[in-house]
């Protein structure tokens, strides 16, 4: 088994990319949703202090601090939340199954959440419903001063921002349950290629002159070994290799 080098890699299914897009845009909307938050709970926290300093209640000035403790904190963690969504989108992309399995987790408390908070939203608000308890002013009383502080466009757009991280985060986790999705975060598996034709095994150098496996041709002057090749030397002449007398081409000897 030898990992294939001409194998594609693996393709990323469009449903998946938009996913991450989604991903992306429910991080968008709770980065609007904070700066929102932060230019509007001074005014808040003003108002439901006025609304409990108009009752009989003491301590109207730590009730509004805890009511501004508690919108500022569920805003980061929001914020937070849709931050580590963020960038389990990053290692989707990779089809890293990990991740998705976290994606589905994180979103569907980021859901629950959401889903909360608009409904809340809906019903006329956090402070809204039921008459007051004890000395305290009622919940129709606080969100009619937080609305009176607030301008009128904070409301509507909360509202919208919520539906559309709602829809966004929804639609991401259904594309990623997808059953086109599933291949893309496989565990690739390593393919057997059959063996080249004069290529060696890994790990197994040919040996020269091996059967079934042909060698390079060699270059001029040099044999399928490798090393050089020269002429033979010439013979030597030896004292007693004289040519007789009648060999072609020799010369008699004189006689004096």
């Amino acid at each position: 088994m030898v990992d294939s080098q001409n194998t594609p890699a693996r393709q990323r299914p469009s449903i998946v990319s938009i996913s991450s897009y989604l991903l992306f845009v429910f991080l968008a909307c709770q980065v609007i949703s904070l700066i929102i938050t932060l230019s509007t709970i001074g005014k808040t926290r003003d108002a439901v202090r006025d609304a409990y300093a108009a009752s009989t209640v003491d301590n109207a000035d730590q009730v509004a601090d805890v009511f501004f403790a508690v919108g500022l904190a569920s805003s980061v963690l929001l914020l937070l939340f849709a931050v580590v969504l963020a960038v389990l989108a990053l290692f989707n992309n990779q089809g890293r199954n990990g991740a998705r399995i976290t994606t589905w987790i994180v979103g569907g408390i980021m859901v629950c959440c959401v889903g909360v908070s608009l409904v809340s939203g809906a019903a006329g608000g956090m402070t809204a419903g039921g008459e007051s308890a004890g000395n305290g002013p009622s919940g129709e009383e606080i969100q009619r001063r937080v609305e009176e502080a607030l301008p009128s466009w904070v409301s509507p757009v909360s509202v919208l921002l919520s539906v559309i991280s709602l829809i966004a985060l929804v639609t991401a986790l259904i594309l990623l349950a997808l059953p086109k999705a599933n291949p893309f975060f496989r565990k690739a598996t390593a393919a057997w290629e059959p063996p080249t034709p004069g290529a060696s095994y890994p790990g197994h150098p040919q040996a020269p002159g091996q059967p079934g496996y042909p060698q390079a041709p060699a270059e001029p002057g040099y044999p399928s070994s490798g090393e050089p090749s020269y002429p033979p030397p010439p013979p030597a002449n030896r004292p007693d290799d004289t040519p007789p007398a009648d060999r072609p081409g020799s010369t008699p000897p004189s006689t004096s």
